[in-house]
């Protein structure tokens, strides 16, 4: 028993390696979109520095910060930010189910495994047929955790340095960051027409609505996927 202990250690630590070194490369890319993060979120006037790190810390979802930021550098209320956020965390409700299975310990030690599941880990993780290798996502989320919120702090820390962000062109990390979200899903024409809508929705509603509306308003385009 003792033997097999010990070999499933061993594998393990293995495991855990080699999440960490494959999610190097990406690591890099994940600590300079940090740096747009901090950048953005301090200078923005609606968060600051230090809600900004402590969210990298804490939420370690890059799009859901980004939108939460926009929103509250536009003006827009806590609801609508959080509303914002949600809509586009909701995806991991799936994630996290289909990985669940493949951690290790109790239920908080799950859940704290949890937290680090973002796309990139979990695609790392992937072994096929539905299966996941729980120590290789860990390696691959610490990795990409620390750089994301490594990135965070120097863009809090050294914002000032860097000047204006609209100068170096991080202004347009938001859009930027969301048209990369979206590319992918535009493989069918339902996801086209859906993606149209939401454009649709979301111009029309700029003018006349308070910041943070339009994005919701807009995530309700999705709902035409759901139409065989």
């Amino acid at each position: 028993m003792s033997a097999d202990r010990e070999m499933r250690t061993e594998s393990d630590r293995r495991e855990l390696r080699r999440g960490a070194v494959t999610a190097l490369p990406l690591a890099v890319a994940v600590g300079l979109f940090g740096v747009s993060f901090g950048v953005l979120a301090s200078a923005s006037g609606g968060m600051g520095g230090i809600p900004a790190v402590a969210m990298s810390m804490t939420t370690f979802a890059g799009s859901a910060q980004f939108a939460a930021a926009s929103i509250l550098g536009a003006g827009g209320q806590p609801a609508a930010a959080i509303a914002g956020a949600l809509l586009l965390n909701a995806r991991y409700l799936p994630i996290g189910i289909s990985v669940a299975r493949f951690l290790h310990g109790g239920p908080l030690a799950r859940f704290a495994q949890g937290q680090l599941v973002v796309d990139e880990s979990w695609a790392i993780a992937a072994s096929g047929g539905g299966r996941f290798h729980g120590s290789r996502l860990i390696g691959a989320g610490l990795v990409l955790w620390l750089a994301w919120v490594g990135g965070t702090l120097v863009g809090v820390v050294g914002g000032d340095a860097l000047g204006d962000p609209a100068a170096l062109g991080l202004d347009a990390a938001f859009p930027a960051l969301f048209l990369a979200l979206l590319a992918p899903q535009l493989r069918s024409r339902k996801s086209v027409v859906a993606a149209i809508g939401g454009a649709a929705i979301a111009l029309a509603l700029v003018p006349a609505t308070p910041a943070g509306v339009p994005i919701i308003a807009a995530a309700a385009a999705a709902l035409f996927g759901l139409r065989r």
